[in-house]
């Protein structure tokens, strides 16, 4: 990502997140100040004939003994990333923190957010990070619970009975669950519920090992 496609990153928001509250949304200013604090942690995904920005992805670093679901259980998404700001980047952090990832509606379906998730897992990679954590909506859930709660949902997702569209694709991508959220977003179809997501960095060697 670079300046000049912020104002098109914070374009695809509404078009990506179109539930969300409107304050949880990332802006231009947000895209800017992310760059100025970690530029190699953030993505575009360009369409190659016209240089259109179709995808974007944010993060931030961050430091957990763990990913323990417990912690997360106490802070809200814009806790976590600041008011949308990144003020909380860690330099010396060891996991990489998503915040975010938009593929434009009319480009799904042609690898995008995969390509997007290869370049933070060659981020991880690079800087020896432990992995990458991120909090995910479960889009479909609105379709169910009349019928599951959010734990039975993300449950047949994972097992592959149900089909959603964020999270199998994040399950497909190598992540791993690691609990469900109440409330860290606000998004009144699906009820605030996130998933809790880890992808392990298996390259991933200890400080005291790599001196030794």
């Amino acid at each position: 990502m670079r300046l000049e496609h912020v104002e098109a990153c914070a374009a695809l928001q509404p078009r990506c997140y179109p539930t969300l509250a409107p304050e949880e949304h990332i802006a231009a200013a947000h895209y800017a100040n992310h760059l100025r604090l970690f530029p190699e942690g953030q993505f575009v995904a360009l369409e190659t004939r016209t240089g259109k920005v179709v995808g974007s992805a944010s993060g931030f670093l961050t430091y957990y003994d763990e990913i323990d679901p417990a912690h997360f259980r106490h802070h809200t998404f814009l806790e976590a990333i600041a008011g949308g700001w990144l003020t909380n980047h860690n330099p010396n952090g060891n996991y990489y923190y998503g915040i975010d990832m938009c593929v434009h509606p009319d480009y799904r379906g042609r690898g995008i957010a995969r390509m997007l998730h290869d370049a933070r897992k060659a981020l991880c990679h690079r800087l020896n990070l432990k992995g990458l954590v991120i909090g995910g909506m479960i889009p479909g859930f609105v379709h169910y619970k009349h019928l599951l709660t959010a734990q039975e949902y993300v449950e047949h997702v994972r097992q592959g009975i149900i089909y959603d569209s964020t999270l199998t694709t994040q399950l497909r991508n190598g992540f791993v669950l690691r609990g469900l959220l109440q409330n860290y977003l606000q998004d009144p179809p699906t009820d605030g519920w996130s998933t809790l997501l880890e992808w392990p960095n298996p390259d991933y060697v200890p400080p005291h090992a790599r001196a030794g």
